[in-house]
């Protein structure tokens, strides 16, 4: 772009080198002599822009340039302001005009240039086509030509100018102006139109823009400003389709089936008659996701395909997963699993996939077995051909996760199984996101060690490393030599160290000494409770916990402070759990997070106390001083790329399911007595002593716990943000 900017000024240079001779500058009446005064100072604020202190305006690294800018902003300045002064033909009302005129255009630019808004080397077109629009006005001629043959930047000071607001042609020139913009932004086009919404080829952007992003229109178009009025009188079967859904009352309901309706094969009264009945609009969200898999498979890609995938997750949370894992202490399966009798092998699938984030292990149990009992003949081929595919690798991820993968692979052939898998390695790089990545790293940590599906995704993440190094596909290489080398870590024999290879902190371990207070050496650890009934439970025994000589416990209003008095100096703040109805509990947060910001006191331990809806809350409140997060509620192993993105290098403990209490304090009682005594925390270790001590239904429920070592698709997005910030 800097090449277009210096070719554009050496043609005005061209165009103004014949005018730069000095004119003389004829006596100004004493009237007009302040105008002139005020354009030097314009001039002279221009050429010091920036603290320069030369008499350059430097707008390159070329130094003829740069004569040439300042040529411009002095010779070709003065005379023009003499031209004004000698020109018969403009009246003196009007000479008083043209010289306000180009003083704001110089004030315009400075302006610009400061907020880094203009480039300095375009002040040669800004000069060149304010004098040319001043001719054409003087004759009262239109200045589109010269603002549609100009940079965006330039126009839109010279139709600011108040010389020019009134030419024939400023009204075009804006429109102009506009377009330029679009074409620049091409993501931003309905944000332009939001204040732009009269020019005339609105109508023409507003149906290229529903092509494109169908729920930007249906928002525009469902209020009542100008550019959801003009969506709504746009001439188009797609737009027409959207503004008439963005004027329903429950057109949120109809839009995820937007396509269908569009293309006819769906009417608005079919959807009508189900759209009340939960069960019956979960079916035909299914039905509409399975026809919209096998297109895609085709190569088509359907109208708001994503917001089809939100409502089938919400749906099926809200009416099915909510449901069944509220009844899991149910002894009857009848009874717990009465909600998805009705539903397919098919509907059954979904609900697992898509309700990854909620869905418990009892829960996700019952609904697999569920999947291939109602099947015919139990093949896992013939259930994802059925649905095409469609979200087969997070299937496989989760089937990893609980324990029922071999079961899913017994159920087809070996060699449709082998090739299955190895496309669930395959590819990785060509996804717009990581999910992918994160779902085979954290598959593999399920997998038993040895086993040869264990050795089969080992020797295709490092055939797939071999074709990336080969193509030069530096994202592919970056992905699958993290997935390799986290894999071969794995197997003590491979004698990997993770930690140096890929430039993390160490995962086996967090060294007593990294989560220590540069300044004091003191290890502060930050606890969140919430002030519901179970959050006054627990925190009473945290407190209970600590009561013995080795710690000494302070209460204040609003926290209290649990410091050791032997060995590492700890302390551990903890915000009680007051009145959440009146906010007390977040209110008492947020002094406890001043009160240590006052001290200068940044936590490198954080723990997480509270029901799985508070765990966005503490994470907000995280700072990046954190070292070892526990995430101790319901799903938190699902926020572990949140924490990530505050901290990443964060060590993160979390439950894939239920977070208990008891355990939750466990943990907390043996980590802080390791870090008191000096130790390391080390976690094969702990999680082995933890084990031991959990038993029945509570060493079920710490089974679904994932210590930092394990968590390998968090490990692999500390590795590949660490990668990323090297090579950029």
């Amino acid at each position: 772009m800097t090449k277009l900017y210096i070719l554009a000024f050496f043609i005005c240079s061209l165009t103004l080198a014949r005018a730069q001779q000095e004119i003389p500058m004829p006596k100004v009446p004493l009237m007009r002599q302040i105008y002139h005064s005020n354009i030097d100072s314009a001039q002279s604020k221009i050429l010091h822009a920036n603290g320069n202190k030369t008499n350059v305006f430097k707008v390159s690294e070329d130094i003829s340039i740069n004569q040439q800018s300042t040529q411009i902003l002095t010779t070709r300045i003065n005379n023009l302001q003499a031209k004004i002064e000698l020109d018969s033909t403009i009246s003196i009302n009007d000479k008083i005009t043209w010289l306000k005129a180009l003083e704001d255009v110089l004030r315009s630019f400075n302006s610009a240039y400061g907020f880094k808004s203009i480039k300095g080397i375009m002040l040669g077109d800004v000069v060149l086509g304010f004098e040319q629009c001043m001719k054409l006005q003087l004759k009262n001629q239109s200045m589109y030509p010269v603002v549609a043959n100009n940079e965006y930047e330039v126009g839109k000071i010279l139709v600011d100018n108040p010389a020019l607001k009134n030419n024939k042609g400023n009204k075009a020139s804006r429109n102009v102006l506009v377009l330029k913009l679009c074409q620049r932004s091409p993501n931003k086009i309905l944000a332009i139109l939001k204040d732009n919404s009269d020019v005339p080829f609105a109508d023409s952007l507003i149906k290229l823009e529903a092509l494109k992003n169908q729920e930007l229109i249906y928002d525009y178009a469902s209020t009542q400003t100008p550019l959801g009025r003009k969506i709504q009188t746009v001439q188009d079967p797609l737009v027409k389709t959207i503004g008439l859904l963005a004027l329903m009352n429950s057109g949120r309901v109809y839009f995820p089936f937007l396509d269908k309706l569009y293309l006819g094969t769906l009417s608005l009264d079919s959807v009508a008659k189900i759209k009340d009945d939960e069960e019956a609009y979960y079916k035909l969200l299914v039905k509409t996701q399975v026809e919209y898999a096998e297109r895609m498979q085709h190569g088509d890609t359907p109208l708001v395909r994503n917001v089809l995938v939100d409502k089938l997750r919400s749906k099926g949370i809200e009416t099915y997963i909510n449901e069944i894992n509220a009844l899991h202490d149910e002894k009857s399966d009848a009874v717990r699993f009465k909600k998805i009798e009705k539903l397919t092998p098919v509907e059954l699938y979904y609900l697992c996939v898509l309700g990854e984030q909620e869905i418990y292990t009892s829960s996700y149990l019952g609904v697999y077995k569920r999947i291939f009992e109602r099947m015919k003949v139990p093949r896992a081929d013939s259930l994802l051909d059925a649905l095409h595919y469609d979200h087969y690798k997070k299937f496989i991820k989760l089937a990893s996760a609980y324990n029922t993968l071999d079961d899913f692979l017994k159920k087809m052939d070996k060699s449709q199984a082998d090739k299955m898998m190895r496309n669930f390695v395959n590819g990785l790089e060509q996804t717009a996101t990581l999910e992918d990545a994160v779902d085979v790293a954290d598959s593999y940590a399920s997998i038993n060690t040895g086993s040869e599906l264990h050795k089969l995704i080992l020797d295709e993440t490092a055939a797939n490393l071999a074709r990336t190094q080969q193509n030069g596909d530096k994202r592919g290489e970056t992905i699958y030599n993290i997935l390799n080398t986290i894999f071969l870590s794995m197997d003590e024999k491979n004698n990997v160290d993770v930690a140096a290879k890929l430039g993390i902190n160490p995962i086996f371990m967090m060294p007593n000494s990294l989560l220590k207070d540069t300044g004091n050496g003191r290890i502060i650890v930050q606890q969140f409770f919430y002030g519901d009934k179970d959050g006054n439970n627990v925190f009473n025994a945290f407190v209970s916990n600590f009561r013995n000589p080795n710690w000494k416990i302070t209460t204040k209003p609003e926290w209290v402070e649990v410091k050791a008095m032997k060995g590492t100096p700890i302390t551990i703040y903890a915000n009680k759990p007051l009145d959440e109805l009146k906010d007390l509990d977040a209110q008492a947060q947020a002094h406890l997070v001043e009160y240590l910001d006052s001290l200068s006191l940044y936590p490198s331990f954080y723990i997480h106390r509270g029901h799985s809806y508070y765990v966005k809350s503490t994470i907000e409140q995280i700072q990046s001083s954190a070292k070892v997060v526990l995430l101790g509620s319901c799903g938190g192993y699902q926020s572990l790329n949140k924490v990530l993105r505050i901290s990443p290098q964060a060590q993160i403990i979390s439950s894939k399911q239920t977070g208990t209490g008891i355990i939750n304090q466990g943990m907390i009682n043996l980590m802080m007595e390791e870090i008191r005594l000096g130790k390391d925390l080390n976690w094969p270790a702990i999680w082995a002593r933890l084990e031991g001590s959990f038993k029945g239904d509570m060493k079920e429920k710490f089974d679904d716990y994932v210590p930092p070592h394990k968590n390998l698709g968090a490990i692999f997005i500390m590795a590949y943000n660490k990668a990323s910030d090297y090579t950029e």
